[in-house]
């Protein structure tokens, strides 16, 4: 069986769907149960976290490289768009809500901010709806300050101007 080549190198930010954007440290071998692997480490400073992800499984777990600049701006355009808020039980939105951040991808995770964003003269969100806005806002907001080179604070203020613009 040929082995695929191997797309991300040291020092590539990535996107693992299920953490975000972490930044590729290496590349190692292991064995494990007595089969040799090649792993990709993964590196997720925010969160403390490092990642083994066997380069075979690299494609059908969802690691990818980072979006491009123009998939950046699809992204803050969905940002822009009308709220798409179903008429559904709380418990069902929410498990797609958890399912779109999770894809990795950015145009869903910016439909998760846009349709959980709440203006200053809007009532208040339930903890669960703030904790999943919350979760996909800092997603967003670390692919956006790492494609666009900016800091995190950059990055957050972009994001909410963007919000705030009707």
């Amino acid at each position: 069986m040929a082995e695929k080549k191997i797309k991300f190198s040291t020092g590539d930010y990535v996107v693992y769907p299920t953490h975000g954007v972490g930044k590729v440290t290496g590349l190692e071998d292991q064995e494990i149960a007595g089969a040799k692997l090649k792993l990709i480490v993964i590196d997720f400073e925010k969160d403390r976290m490092i990642l083994r992800v066997p380069i075979s499984k690299a494609e059908t777990s969802g690691l990818r490289q980072l979006s491009s600049r123009d998939e950046m701006k699809a992204a803050m355009k969905t940002l822009k768009g009308r709220s798409r808020v179903r008429r559904t039980m709380w418990s069902r939105r929410a498990q797609e809500y958890e399912a779109k951040i999770n894809s990795g991808n950015p145009i869903s995770i910016a439909e998760v901010v846009r349709d959980l964003h709440r203006k200053e003269d809007q009532p208040d969100q339930s903890y669960s709806e703030r904790q999943i806005y919350q979760a996909a806002f800092e997603r967003l907001m670390r692919e956006l300050a790492v494609v666009e080179e900016i800091d995190e604070d950059a990055a957050t203020e972009k994001l909410q101007s963007v919000l705030k613009a009707d």
